[in-house]
């Protein structure tokens, strides 16, 4: 079982233990979605160039995703409110050395360190909230605020960009963080337990080399494949992650201490929670990317209005969430499950059948209902670290918050290019290059007309692609889960 440094958090205390947990976490999905509407302005400020403009949105979920599982294993030896609490400090600074940052490079190297951060902030918030509510029914609830946290957060983060912008300037989607972070250490020290597992995961170079390698390799497959399409060298970036992936699972197998706990997959619940949150973070964050370029693209908003207009999706995520614990009671985890799956499919399908133009009346309707269908994301999470034996809960919470970021990447390489291909399929023969690096480019010339219709048809395939492999998720969650599971996972 977990131990803890101090007795167990009880009363008023323990919650507002969970809303420092829900604002750390608020903080850290804020700053992966405010690039959405800041990217234009940055990437004129320091001159980014298309690879560098990918890599300012990337960098940040691939080294957080590369992390995940090291640090989560260093977060049960060492102490979980330990390194929550450098976590917020790293994040902090990092937000801080903007001020200095005039290149692309430096940029880059700010989301990295973001990055690391944040792989010292999520797994811990979720390892801490299985520690401050130990009951299950509880801990569902619990688990529910968190994701309506993250969901707000997601489709909050344009809104506070595009505020931000307009009011003092790209540096301060940055900066907001330090206060903010300074906070959540002060509250944090005085709310949260200590907490550590009795039974920790070996932490060992090998391990965390090939963690990182396959993360990596297949991620740069899915952006090359997303640019270029399928080559040999997206061959030979899959078969060298696929082969560092294996030997890891191999050697975790072998450990009786294991950095990950990989035998948590032989369980169906806990895959099905896993396939969930993946799925579910491809199609918000290819949604949220692509819309909010065309929001301000193609219907001309500015940052702040865009971030305006995508509030539905936050409605829709406050709304779900909290709700589901308790209408899971009633008529079982796996309809509430797979119906939230079903909204997230819909709503994204709803961008298919809007007729053109595009209307924002109809993408408002979408994003609301994505929003409500994030409802399976709390209980995605229930699922998941109620699945895992309590010394492994940093272990199911790595694998979690690594099911969000490797969706975000994929949501952002494949569903991202996946619009960005159909978008210069739509444009005419004799586009010059330049407008088919962005429909920016193409505003104020002869192409401007040509180029918003096509960048509408690459939002739609967003939402094709998107509501399909949601679809496809509900089938296998629908097949994997027992129907008589309740959230004390008994059946």
């Amino acid at each position: 079982m977990t131990t803890l440094a101090h007795p167990p958090v009880t009363g008023t205390r323990r919650w507002a233990g969970l809303a420092v947990l829900a604002a750390s976490l608020l903080v850290v999905v804020v700053d992966m979605t405010v690039l959405n509407v800041a990217l234009p302005e940055i990437t004129l400020a320091v001159d980014a160039g298309p690879v560098a403009q990918l890599w300012i949105v990337d960098a940040y979920s691939l080294v957080l995703a590369g992390l995940l599982v090291p640090v989560a294993a260093i977060a049960d030896r060492w102490g979980r409110r330990r390194t929550l609490l450098c976590g917020f400090t790293l994040f902090g600074a990092a937000s801080a050395a903007v001020v200095l940052a005039e290149t692309p490079g430096a940029v880059i190297a700010i989301r990295l360190a973001l990055g690391v951060g944040g792989a010292m902030i999520m797994p811990a918030t979720l390892s801490l909230l299985r520690a401050l509510f130990p009951d299950p029914t509880e801990r569902a609830f619990a688990l529910g605020i968190w994701s309506a946290t993250a969901a707000a957060g997601a489709a909050l983060g344009p809104l506070v960009g595009g505020l931000l912008l307009e009011v003092f300037g790209w540096h301060a989607a940055f900066l907001v963080n330090v206060p903010i972070m300074a906070v959540a250490v002060v509250a944090g020290w005085c709310l949260l337990p200590e907490s550590r597992s009795e039974r920790p995961g070996r932490v060992d170079a090998t391990g965390v080399l090939l963690s990182l390698t396959t993360m990596s390799a297949l991620v740069f497959a899915a952006k090359h494949v997303g640019e270029a399409g399928v080559d040999l060298v997206a061959a030979g970036l899959v078969a060298l992650g696929t082969g560092a992936g294996v030997a890891f699972v191999r050697r975790c197998l072998r450990q009786p201490d294991p950095m990950l706990a990989v035998r948590l997959f032989g369980d169906r619940v806990f895959r099905a929670g896993v396939i969930t949150a993946l799925v579910s973070s491809v199609a918000l964050t290819a949604l949220l990317l692509v819309g909010a370029q065309w929001l301000q693209l193609v219907r001309g908003f500015s940052p702040l209005t865009a971030g305006v207009a995508l509030l539905p999706l936050a409605l829709g995520g406050l709304v779900g969430p909290p709700l589901a614990p308790a209408l899971a009671r009633r008529v079982g985890v796996r309809p509430v499950l797979v119906g939230g799956l079903l909204a997230l499919a819909l709503g994204m399908l709803i961008l298919v059948a809007l007729p053109r133009p595009m209307s924002y009346a109809g993408v408002g309707v979408a994003l609301l209902v994505v929003g409500v269908g994030t409802a399976a994301l709390g209980l995605a999470s229930a699922l998941i670290m109620g699945a895992a034996p309590e010394h492994e809960a940093g272990s199911a919470a790595a694998v979690e918050e690594m099911s969000y970021e490797i969706g975000a990447v994929l949501g952002v390489s494949v569903l991202g290019s996946a619009a960005g291909a159909v978008y210069r399929a739509g444009l005419p023969a004799d586009a010059p290059a330049i407008v088919g690096d962005s429909v920016g480019h193409a505003l104020g010339t002869s192409f401007a007309a040509a180029a918003s219709e096509a960048f509408t048809v690459g939002f739609a395939a967003v939402g094709l692609l998107g509501g399909l492999a949601a679809l496809a998720a509900a089938v296998v969650v629908h097949r994997q889960l027992p129907a008589d599971l309740d959230l004390s996972l008994e059946h």
